[in-house]
């Protein structure tokens, strides 16, 4: 809801400042022009809101990184819950700054120094490892982590659904305000049941309470051992896992980052209330990507079902580049519909080939990839689109499609050297013996 409302903001307040005309707002679903000067006008606006997404992004980068990383590598020792309430009272402040924005009509670019505000308390891939930190904390073998982080990602998808359609009918008949103020509503709803409500999985012993500078040894220490540690497979292993996560985020991320726009351009130019509809077909993937996940476990190996997933990606971004009419471009969702299953298939995969102990340190890592992955592509596929868009709007799907060709390969390779069956499994782990214990091997 948020991410779709303030784009949409962001466009329309360019649109006022470039062409010093207000944005044409009609009850039909397209809302085109027919004239030269009015697509010049268009190109502008989208090379702008394009730059702006990319400046947003860049300044977010580097303080969520860090953050991400310190704060799941630190959940091992103190309890996963700050992993998710920081981030939370990041994204309280960043809604109330669009809505302060949009209230008191304040110059738009003061919502990229909010971003970087925010980014000082997480992001959504920081929530995101403690969660599955937090899930994995609760499973006890490979499968129910799979089908767990699946379930996890569906509700992301359900409720992003729901609120894709309700905010196109909310902007159409509220404007901005309104949806700005009801999404801070539940910002602060989920803060409240995070911090009062909500039960935490590692038990922290007060008597190992250790100084600043002797957690973040053990940070360092617990990062180190990971990729140190252990047999060389299993070192080779959770890197190749690693960079095929981080490459599909960054083409899977980059691509739907640039919708919006895309929908928002020539020839489509969708209203808001067909963009809601828009976005709310493609949340639905979580919902067929977790079916997918739950159908296909039962005959098929992950990798299998992790390249089925690529294969969907990939063909719905190559089809995304050609579409022109409002029915292709829904049609595009359909190959997309299992477009989800790889990520938590892979989470759950390099989830089994280390220990409990090892969780909070290896989310860490993963969500420091997918921060990276998120706002790296993002801001190179906003620069790219804004480079390409007066001679090739689809020329960023194109790239994104030729791109899935990558992780599609590592996964090859990954499948060469590792089975990754539940023997093999078990077999990485006692190699390493951290099967034994669920200490930490340096303290």
């Amino acid at each position: 809801m948020k991410k779709i409302s303030s784009t949409q903001y962001v466009y329309r307040r360019l649109w006022l400042e470039i062409t010093n005309s207000s944005y044409p707002v009609s009850d039909n679903t397209s809302q085109c022009g027919n004239n030269i000067s009015h697509s010049r006008q268009q190109d502008e606006v989208q090379k702008a809101a394009s730059l702006f997404s990319m400046y947003s992004d860049l300044s977010s980068m580097i303080p969520s990184l860090i953050v991400t990383l310190l704060l799941v590598s630190y959940s091992d020792q103190r309890g996963r819950k700050v992993t998710i309430i920081m981030p939370l009272i990041g994204s309280l402040i960043y809604t109330l700054s669009f809505l302060a924005v949009s209230f008191f009509e304040l110059n738009v670019y003061l919502l990229i120094a909010a971003s970087f505000v925010s980014a000082l308390f997480g992001g959504v891939a920081t929530m995101l490892g403690g969660c599955f930190s937090y899930v994995a904390d609760l499973c006890e073998d490979g499968k129910q982590k799979t089908l767990r982080m699946a379930v996890v990602d569906m509700m992301i998808g359900l409720l992003a659904g729901v609120a894709s359609i309700s905010t196109g009918y909310f902007l159409h008949t509220t404007g901005f305000n309104w949806p700005f103020f009801t999404s801070s509503i539940f910002h602060a709803v989920n803060l409240l049941y995070a911090v009062f409500v909500l039960e935490e999985t590692r038990v922290i012993d007060q008597s190992e309470t250790v100084g600043c500078c002797r957690a973040m040894q053990k940070l360092v220490c617990g990062i180190y051992n990971l990729f140190a540690g252990g047999s060389s497979q299993r070192k080779w292993v959770l890197l190749l896992l690693i960079v095929t996560f981080f490459s599909l985020s960054f083409v899977n991320t980059g691509g739907l980052s640039m919708i919006t726009l895309y929908e928002l351009n020539e020839p489509l130019c969708w209203s808001e209330i067909l963009i809601g509809y828009g976005a709310a077909v493609s949340t639905s993937i979580f919902i067929t990507s977790f079916v997918g996940v739950y159908l296909f476990s039962l005959c098929l190996p992950n990798i299998a079902i992790a390249y089925i997933g690529m294969l969907s990606v990939l063909i719905s971004m190559l089809m995304t580049a050609f579409a022109k009419t409002t029915l292709m471009m829904f049609l595009v969702r359909i190959p997309a519909m299992f477009a989800i299953m790889p990520f938590p298939v892979l989470r759950s995969m390099m989830s089994k080939v280390v220990s409990k102990s090892e969780q909070g340190v290896l989310f860490a890592c993963v969500a420091f990839m997918e921060n990276l992955s998120t706002n790296g592509a993002s801001a190179v596929f906003s620069r790219i689109y804004a480079a390409t868009v007066a001679w090739c709007p689809g020329f960023i799907f194109l790239l994104g499609s030729g791109l899935c060709i990558i992780p599609i390969s590592l996964l090859g390779i990954l499948r060469c050297f590792h089975s990754l069956d539940s023997n093999d499994t078990q077999a990485l782990l006692s190699e390493d013996g951290t099967e034994a214990s669920d200490e930490p091997a340096v303290a």
